[in-house]
C-alpha cells in the first residue's frame, strides 16, 4: 500500500485527503517508482480549485524524484535501481510509491540529490523553455522577469544572468528582493508598489523591454504590456495572482503592435527527445554552476495542505519539496 493524496471535490487545500492506495505492478512501458521527495508548485493549485478542470477524484502533483522498483514489458529506457525524476504525465505525484509511463522519466545524475531532482524539474524546464525556445535570448538584451524570487523566477534569473542578459526582476516584498538580487537580478521592483512600470522604463532609456515574462497574471498583466517596447513580446506563463481577464486584440496593437503567447511546457516537452533536451541543458547549467538550486521549504507528504497554504499566501520562496 501507498499513501497517496487524493482531492473528490475541487475547493480548498481542505479537500485534499491522504489514501491508502494498492499500487500493483506497472503494464507494458510502465514503471513503478518509489518517491524520495516530491515537487510542489503552484499548477498544483489550479488543479485543486477547479482553475483547470479534470475528472474527479484525482490524484495530484505533477514532479518528483525517485527510485526505479519495477518496469513493465518493453520497457528499455529505464531498470530497476535507476535514479531518476520527472515532470509531467497523469497527475498523482503527491504518494510514496505511483505507476507511470517509462518514457516520461529523466535519469537523475549523480551530483543531484533526490531533493534537488524533485524541485527543479519543472520550473527548470519551464525556464528553458522560456529562455531558450519562446524567446531566445540574446546576450545583451534587457528582460523582465516577474515574480523573480519565485522558484521558477530564481531559476531563470540566474540562467538569463548566465546567457549575457540584464536582469529587472520584481517581487513583492523587500525580503524577495534581496533573494532576488543573489540570483541574478541586475534591478529589482516591487510591483505590489506604484511607479515600477515607470521604473522598468527608465532602466530602458525610455524604450522598454524586448519581453516580458509573467507568472503572476492578473495583477501584473496590464502594466507588463506598457514595460514592452514596440513589437515586444508578452509571455504570460502563469497565473499565481489570478488569472489574465480577456483582451481585446485592440489593446495590443495600441501599445505597440505588442505580440501575446501562453505557453505551456508539455507543449515544449512533448516528444522524449525534447524532454531529454531540455533536461540536459538544465542539469548542464547547474553543474556548471550558472544555477544554484534553492529549496527553502520542506513538508512531510502529510502536511500538504499546509504546503498548498503557504504557497498560496506568498510566504514561500524558491522551491518547495514534500517528502513522503
Amino acid at each position: 500500500m501507498s499513501k497517496v493524496v487524493r482531492f473528490h471535490q475541487t475547493g480548498g487545500p481542505e479537500v485534499m485527503v491522504l489514501e491508502d492506495v494498492a499500487v500493483g505492478e506497472p503494464g507494458p512501458g510502465q514503471v513503478r517508482l518509489r518517491q524520495h521527495a516530491v515537487g510542489l508548485n503552484f499548477i498544483d493549485l489550479y488543479h485543486r480549485s477547479g482553475l483547470y478542470p479534470m475528472a474527479l477524484p484525482s490524484g495530484l502533483g505533477m514532479e518528483a524524484a525517485g527510485v526505479v522498483e519495477a518496469v513493465g514489458e518493453g520497457v528499455s529506457t529505464a531498470q530497476v535501481g535507476d535514479r531518476v525524476a520527472y515532470a509531467g504525465g497523469p497527475l498523482g505525484a503527491y504518494a510514496e510509491q505511483r505507476i507511470l509511463p517509462a518514457d516520461k522519466l529523466v535519469p537523475l545524475p549523480d551530483h543531484l540529490s533526490f531533493e534537488q531532482g524533485a524541485s527543479m524539474l519543472l520550473q527548470g524546464l519551464t525556464a528553458w523553455y522560456l529562455l531558450h525556445q519562446t524567446y531566445p535570448l540574446q546576450a545583451g538584451e534587457t528582460i523582465l522577469f516577474h515574480a523573480a524570487a519565485g522558484g521558477v523566477g530564481l531559476i531563470a534569473c540566474q540562467w538569463a544572468k548566465a546567457l549575457g542578459a540584464t536582469v529587472i526582476g520584481t517581487v513583492s516584498s523587500p525580503a524577495k528582493a534581496e533573494l532576488a538580487r543573489q540570483h541574478g537580478c541586475d534591478h529589482v521592483l516591487d510591483y505590489s508598489q506604484p511607479g515600477w512600470v515607470a521604473q522598468v522604463r527608465e532602466l530602458t532609456g525610455g524604450k522598454g523591454v524586448p519581453v516580458v515574462y509573467d507568472g503572476v497574471g492578473q495583477a501584473t498583466f496590464m502594466d507588463s504590456l506598457d514595460c514592452l517596447r514596440q513589437r515586444g513580446l508578452m509571455v504570460s506563463f502563469g497565473n499565481a495572482s489570478g488569472a489574465v481577464p480577456a483582451i481585446e486584440p485592440g489593446v495590443l496593437s495600441s501599445k505597440g503592435s505588442l505580440y501575446l503567447t501562453r505557453p505551456t511546457l508539455g507543449h515544449y516537452t512533448g516528444t522524449r527527445e525534447a524532454l531529454l533536451a531540455g533536461a540536459a541543458a538544465l542539469f548542464f547549467a547547474v553543474e556548471q554552476g550558472q544555477i544554484k538550486l534553492a529549496i527553502h521549504q520542506r513538508y512531510p507528504l502529510a502536511e500538504v495542505a499546509k504546503a498548498h497554504e503557504d504557497l498560496a499566501a506568498r510566504r514561500t520562496t524558491g522551491s518547495s519539496v514534500l517528502l513522503p
